[in-house]
């Protein structure tokens, strides 16, 4: 890990002296997403409510330029640039990591609502997108939310790696985590409040690792 992940990791400690004994697990889960990065594979990530509003701003933080600029590389830059004549488009696109946030396919989620069972709501999606070695973040502050345990249980069973965000209660979504990022907080906003902190610490890792 290089010494400005260390740093990333530091300071959020530093800030939030609570989430000191999650430092490890911040740690592998960033390393979890580097490795599927270089292997070019998916990052699928779901929760409902704030949680669903968690997953949206994790997709777009891992998706383009978070703390850094992110340049294409220079083989992509001279490919834009062939298209347009001139680097234009190379001069402002940003390199990200293929990440899909679940909750906003109202297609396919109403229709394995309807045409399934809701508890499916992910996992169908999971089961259609994931591919082993990519990787499933779930969301719940709880630990018991179905429909992210149904996804999590199915994305064990396709070889995908599984990382939970959770609370301090243990809950049902908890053996199926290989990383467990639990919160030592039991009210839900409390939880969330924390999981801000947590993700976007986990982003700048990965950024520094990957883009740095």
């Amino acid at each position: 890990m290089k010494p400005q992940t260390q740093a990333i990791v530091e300071t959020l400690v530093r800030r939030y002296p609570a989430l000191g004994p999650l430092s490890e697990t911040l740690r592998r889960a960033a390393a979890v997403l580097c490795d599927c990065h270089a292997r070019d594979g998916m990052i699928l990530i779901c929760g409902n409510g704030g949680s669903a509003a968690d997953a949206a701003h994790l997709a777009a933080e891992l998706l383009k330029g978070f703390l850094s600029p992110r340049p294409p590389s220079p083989e992509q830059h001279l490919a834009l640039a062939h298209q347009l004549g001139d680097d234009a488009l190379a001069r402002r696109l940003q390199r990200g990591l293929r990440a899909v946030n679940l909750c906003e396919a109202s297609a396919i989620l109403t229709a394995t609502a309807n045409d399934l069972d809701p508890e499916l709501l992910f996992a169908q999606q999971v089961f259609a997108l994931g591919r082993p070695g990519d990787v499933l973040i779930g969301l719940s502050t709880s630990g018991n939310a179905a429909n992210v345990t149904r996804a999590l249980q199915t994305a064990r069973a396709s070889g995908l790696t599984t990382l939970g965000l959770t609370g301090a209660r243990a809950g049902r979504m908890n053996p199926f985590c290989d990383l467990l990022l639990d919160a030592p907080e039991t009210e839900t906003y409390k939880i969330q409040e924390l999981h801000l902190p947590l993700y976007h610490a986990l982003c700048a890792m990965v950024e520094s690792e990957c883009f740095g």
